[in-house]
């Protein structure tokens, strides 16, 4: 894959929808209004996605499935040949028998075993649930099915010798309301869009439909809010606060333009594509020109034969997967098994693209940084060489000295305006990011878990790293695979954990480097100015011997040429490292892996804390959260990164 994966960059439109259940009395009041509207909003989607140029672009709706609004919206959508994606709340035979409305244990059981429910209106809700759940990618968070079966068959009224259980059914719908919430959370992290059916009254109940809107608008996800009573005036939201201001729009009228917007982003977005990304090759090795940096790393102690090389291959993309992603991908195999879409896709596509984007980062950073490195070199050479005729007395081949000046001044001109024409630095920064996003996507994807569009870091040299990597990870999609607690184990242990504990150690030895670095090339820089302060003493006492009689007379004229270029050489090196430790920043990206390092160390033993802990606390919610937090720590490291190397742009070394 040492092609562009950008040319194959496809984004698509993803919906969730959210709804009441056809108990709801506003719903069940004006049912058929909703429904006229909802296909009419799914018509304009449809209509503003062939309206598009260029190649047929996908539309996705995340949908639980649940009875009312979630599986009118379903059957529409498959009805347009969109793809249906259904982030379960509960394993499938369970969330049959919970949705369909089973009243008997025999019919929970039934349901849950894959059999037909005697109650006839039961089997009818479960035959339209069977067909939806068929032709839906299914996503099952089923590792507390157990206790909510448990609780599940001591509320159901079943004959007299099986009393209702008030107790139960209260923690079945605190367990039920958590699930429902888990499963929404991982449809609004996907969403573009989410679409709701609300009648606004009540916001209170975790999983419910006012829970999900608030939740949504407070990710950053948008909302368009239909309320059932008034099903053809519906709104688009984007902050929670705007809740407060519904009644003011509502003779507003449906937000078209905004909802073209949306669309338009999602399927075309504005800042998509990297400049003159044909620039962009994979290469296989670091240029030898590109090393000084390395080098001068080495040079001051931060690299050596055991740390790292200054010239460096890079992985290639089409060995990655039997290279340094086998055992990831094992891991993958053996949690989702070997034919699991996702393992394909993480095979074939994801983890190239990795491989690519850090290969291509790593040789434009070896390039933007030498560059400068070798303009603070050259301009201490050039100032050192300029004056180097003096000590050996060849005043009459100043000119020699005067051209080896010229040339190096000339060849800082030529490698500042190469790296700016070339754009050494914002192509750095936009590929490095798109390594780092997609670094930890293996397991944000075996969990279900995404960043919402509203938590999306914003560059300072353009978006498009930020949409290619989520188009990317969200082309992948859910697994189609039954979360329980064996799953959870099997990621947790063999693919979570190992990347925090790699990613901690990288960083720690990355701060114990670049902390000697910093520190050496300070005690350097301090050495030169002591230098120049004892070459400039010395020949003031050759003058004051010479002036005493203590010296002969003639010394301070034969020895004033070296002592002026000692005097000149001295603080000009010193001055030139202290320039490129400021450049480097050594010390506050020392800081900053410092800090990565010791929020991972903290992930890390939270995760074994977890395995080895009462196994009902190994949850999906435990473990997603988890996964969440490792991704938050990633992309802080990177706006710290970010923010320090943000303003260095390859300049004159002043």
């Amino acid at each position: 894959m040492t092609a562009d994966p950008l040319a194959n960059w496809s984004p698509h439109l993803s919906l969730g929808i959210t709804g009441h259940r056809p108990c709801n009395s506003a719903l069940s009041a004006n049912s058929e209004a909703v429904g006229q509207e909802l296909e009419a909003l799914f018509e304009r989607i449809e209509t503003i996605r062939r309206e598009l140029a260029g190649p047929a672009r996908d539309v996705r709706l995340h949908d639980l499935l649940a009875g009312g609004v979630d599986q009118l919206a379903a059957r529409i959508a498959l009805e347009k040949g969109w793809s249906l994606v259904a982030p379960l709340p509960f394993g499938a035979g369970l969330n049959l028998a919970m949705n369909a409305g089973a009243a008997s244990r025999a019919d929970v059981a039934a349901l849950c075993e894959g059999r037909g429910a005697s109650d006839p209106a039961v089997e009818k809700r479960a035959a339209a649930i069977r067909s939806l759940t068929e032709a839906a990618h299914v996503f099952e968070i089923a590792d507390r099915d157990e206790e909510i079966r448990a609780l599940l068959d001591r509320t159901v009224d079943d004959l007299q010798d099986n009393p209702r259980d008030e107790q139960a059914a209260r923690l079945l719908e605190a367990l039920t309301s958590d699930n429902v919430e888990l499963a929404g959370r991982v449809m609004i992290e996907r969403s573009d869009l989410l679409v709701a059916v609300w009648d606004r009254n009540r916001a209170d109940r975790p999983g419910g439909t006012g829970h999900t809107v608030i939740t949504a608008l407070e990710l950053g996800t948008p909302v368009l809010l239909i309320d059932p009573s008034r099903p053809d005036n519906w709104t688009i939201l984007s902050r929670p606060e705007e809740l407060g201001h519904l009644n003011d729009r509502q003779d507003e009228g449906p937000d078209h333009l905004r909802l073209r917007t949306i669309v338009e982003n999602a399927l075309s977005p504005a800042d998509g594509t990297p400049q003159n990304s044909a620039r962009e090759k994979w290469r296989a090795k670091s240029a030898f020109g590109f090393a000084i940096y390395r080098r001068i790393e080495t040079l001051f102690g931060g690299r050596t034969s055991g740390t790292g090389k200054a010239r460096v291959s890079y992985e290639p993309p089409e060995t990655i997967a039997a290279g340094s992603a086998a055992p990831l991908l094992a891991a993958a195999e053996l949690s989702l098994g070997p034919e699991n879409r996702l393992v394909d896709r993480l095979r074939q596509e994801l983890l190239p693209t990795f491989a690519w984007a850090d290969g291509v980062s790593s040789r434009l950073s070896d390039a933007y940084r030498s560059g400068m490195s070798i303009n603070f070199a050259l301009s201490a050479f050039a100032i050192i060489v300029g004056i180097a005729y003096l000590p050996f007395d060849l005043a009459r081949y100043k000119w020699i000295f005067a051209l080896a000046e010229l040339l190096f001044l000339l060849a800082i001109l030529v490698i500042t305006f190469v790296g700016l024409r070339r754009k050494w630095h914002r192509r750095w920064f936009e590929m490095r990011r798109v390594a780092e996003y997609l670094r930890f996507a293996p397991a944000i994807l075996i969990m279900g878990v995404a960043r919402p569009i509203g938590r999306w870091p914003r560059g300072d040299t353009g978006e498009w790293p930020e949409r290619f990597s989520r188009d990317a990870l969200r082309a992948a999609g859910l697994p189609r695979t039954k979360v329980d607690r064996t799953y959870l184990r099997s990621v947790l242990e063999g693919i979570i954990l190992p990347h925090v504990r790699g990613q901690r150690t990288y960083h720690e030895a990355k701060s114990s480097q670049l902390s000697t670095v910093h520190h050496r090339i300070d005690k350097s820089a301090e050495a030169c100015f002591l230098a120049a302060v004892v070459s400039v003493s010395a020949y003031l006492m050759i003058e004051a011997g010479a002036f005493f009689g203590v010296v002969p007379a003639t010394w301070p004229s034969s020895v004033a040429k070296v002592f002026t270029f000692m005097g000149v050489a001295f603080p000009t090196l010193g001055a030139n490292l202290a320039g490129l430790r400021y450049f480097g920043d050594f010390e506050r990206f020392a800081a900053i892996s410092d800090v990565t390092a010791s929020k991972l160390a903290d992930v890390e033993s939270r995760i074994s804390l977890l395995l080895e802990g009462d196994e009902s606390r190994l949850t999906y919610h435990a473990t997603s959260d988890l996964v969440r937090t490792v991704d938050e720590i990633i992309v802080a490291e990177i706006e710290s990164w970010q923010s320090v190397y943000g303003a260095k742009h390859l300049s004159l070394p002043a």
